[in-house]
Formats: C-alpha cells, sequence, structure tokens
C-alpha cells in the first residue's frame, strides 16, 4: 500500500479483555494493521492465540462480557462504541464474514434461499421476487447446481462443502468492500478446500474486495495472501509480506510453526515424529509479563521476560515492512 491510498480499515493499538472465571484477561493486545481495498491479509497462529477474537471485534461481534479498547477504523469512522444500529448498517453490507463451522453459522429452522435473500431485503430493499432472483445467482455463482430447485431447501439438505458455498454467498450477497474468512475451508477435502479458496481468491479480484483470511494451514495461507500476521498469545510476533514472513521466518515461533509442518517426501526423523514447540499454549491468565513466547522459546534469557520485545525492522526484503518481537533475532538458535 502506498502512503496515496488511504486505508480502507485501520487497527490501532486493539486489546481484547476477556472475563474468566479467574478474572479478567488480555486476549489480545497491541494490534496494529492497515489494509486497503483490494489487499489480502493472512492471520496465523495457535489456536487461542487471537485471531478468531480478532475477527469478531472487526465485526463488533465479541462474546457478552468481553471489552475492546484501541481503535478500529472503517473508511475513517470509528467501530468500537458504535451503537448496534450503526453496526448492523455496515455488517451483512460493506463488511461482511465467513464463519468457520458453516453449520452453526446458518439457521438450521429457515431455509436457505430466505437466509441469502435477507441481507438483500435490508440492506439493498429488494421485494421479495427480487431478492430471490438474486439469491438464485448467487448461489449459482458460488457452484450451487440446480440452484433455483435447491433455494427452499434447509441447511441440513446440503454437504458441508456445499454449506461453505451458501454462506460464503450470504458474505458476498450486497457486494462488501470487507470480506473476513475464519477458517472457510476446516474439515474440507483437499479439492473442496481448492475449489473454495479459488472461489473466494477470484470474487475478492473481481469485485476488489479487502479480504482478511484466517487459517492454520500455511499452505493456504502462502497461496492466498500478500501480507501475514503471524499471531501468538494475543500478539503479532512477527509480520510483513507473505514471501518475506514465509521466506526469512526471523522469529522463533514462525520457525517452530513451520518446522512442525508435515512435508511430503521429507526423510523420516529419529522415531518417526516431527518436530514440536516446547511446552504447552499457557492459558491467557498465565502470559509472562514480557514475550508471550518466553519459556517455550529455546532462545528465552531473563530479560525475555521483562517487557514485550519491540517490533523490530529487518529490512527491504521482499516488500518492505517485515518486522519481527524478539530481542534476540541477531543470535543463532
Amino acid at each position: 500500500m502506498t502512503s496515496r491510498t488511504a486505508p480502507l480499515l485501520e487497527v490501532r493499538e486493539l486489546a481484547i479483555t476477556l472475563q474468566t472465571q479467574r478474572g479478567p484477561v488480555r486476549a489480545v493486545h497491541d494490534l496494529n494493521f492497515t489494509l486497503a481495498r483490494g489487499e489480502t491479509l493472512g492471520l496465523i497462529g495457535e489456536s487461542g492465540c487471537g485471531k478468531s477474537l480478532t475477527a469478531l471485534a472487526l465485526m463488533g461481534l465479541l462474546p457478552e462480557g468481553a471489552r475492546a479498547e484501541g481503535s478500529i477504523r472503517f473508511e475513517g469512522q470509528e467501530l468500537l462504541g458504535l451503537q448496534e444500529l450503526a453496526l448492523c448498517r455496515l455488517r451483512g453490507n460493506r463488511m461482511a464474514m465467513v464463519f468457520q463451522e458453516p453449520m452453526t453459522a446458518l439457521n438450521p429452522v429457515h431455509r436457505i434461499g430466505r437466509q441469502v435473500a435477507e441481507p438483500l431485503r435490508l440492506h439493498q430493499g429488494l421485494t421479495a421476487a427480487q431478492a430471490r432472483t438474486e439469491a438464485i445467482a448467487l448461489l449459482e455463482r458460488v457452484g450451487i447446481t440446480q440452484a433455483a430447485q435447491r433455494l427452499d431447501a434447509y441447511p441440513h439438505q446440503f454437504s458441508g462443502g456445499q454449506r461453505q458455498r451458501i454462506t460464503i454467498a450470504m458474505a458476498l450477497a450486497c457486494g462488501p468492500d470487507l470480506l473476513i474468512a475464519d477458517e472457510p475451508t476446516t474439515a474440507l477435502d483437499v479439492t473442496l478446500q481448492r475449489q473454495i479458496l479459488d472461489l473466494i481468491h477470484g470474487l475478492v479480484a473481481e469485485r476488489g474486495m479487502a479480504l482478511v483470511l484466517i487459517s492454520h494451514d500455511l499452505g493456504v495461507i502462502a497461496r492466498s495472501v500478500r501480507r501475514t500476521l503471524v499471531m501468538y498469545g494475543g500478539t503479532v510476533v512477527e509480520a510483513g509480506p507473505t514471501r518475506a514472513v514465509f521466506g526469512r521466518r526471523a522469529h522463533p515461533y514462525t520457525q517452530g510453526l513451520f518446522a512442525a509442518r508435515p512435508q511430503w517426501g521429507a526423510a523420516r526423523v529419529a522415531g518417526g515424529r516431527l518436530p514440536t514447540i516446547a511446552g504447552t499454549v499457557p492459558e491467557l491468565a498465565d502470559l509472562p509479563v514480557g514475550c508471550p513466547f518466553a519459556g517455550r522459546c529455546p532462545r528465552t534469557i531473563a530479560a525475555c521476560h521483562a517487557a514485550l520485545p519491540p517490533a523490530v525492522d529487518l529490512g527491504a526484503g521482499l516488500g518492505g515492512g517485515h518486522v519481527a518481537r524478539c530481542i534476540r533475532l541477531g543470535d543463532a538458535p
């Protein structure tokens, strides 16, 4: 993104606090990024690192009791603190989300035609007949065969891949400027995964939307987004152009993620086990005061526990803007 391009989405110092049995805990903190129209951004990291909470915060859908601080601006409009009615005008219209589990994202007691047509009627003022016609076109666009005949079917009458396509049709109904896809290919076979990713990618390119893609699959991220944020313990530990992040793997956590990835044709390691990151992901209430990866990281020293490391600029690299939070980046592993 150049300086002449105004960001569509701007997140500054985002922090999310959850209420737990052990009291309030910070689930996300010190999160900063911008996204322009047509840009693609990936979020990766282990379960519990804050990826999905970040997505829910962007949509104004945080769970009850959660508190977000900082700033989330969409085309210059501050979303944090915005009234629910104003958020409803944006959700499903200017910004939309494909949720991780389509069976819970779809209402099981309503026909899919009604669910796809709903945002068209709410945001675009279409009549029932007009919305139905458009819903058929959307379902056909995402690859639902015999869409006109299946418009009055219920979610349970479709396969997992078809339900995911239906949620994509709902998200794209009003041509949003921002699409957030949270693990859109979870539990799908490789063929369906590729089809759905190609579909999202094609529609993003066709409509000039900005995309935030959340995935555990490093291969999916490598193929799908231009920039990547690596998250651990609720914060970004490495960020930059995807080619630079994946090529250099500067942060020890990023290195650990890649080392643990199964690789076709790789020689079997001793004992037949993949390398793993030592230890376990700590509870949010037990995160270290300093670097969230301290303790699990093989390079941990006393200073790592003192404070959250600043983001270190790693130079121009492959596209510029590559940063990592580690005080030992120059040291050998």
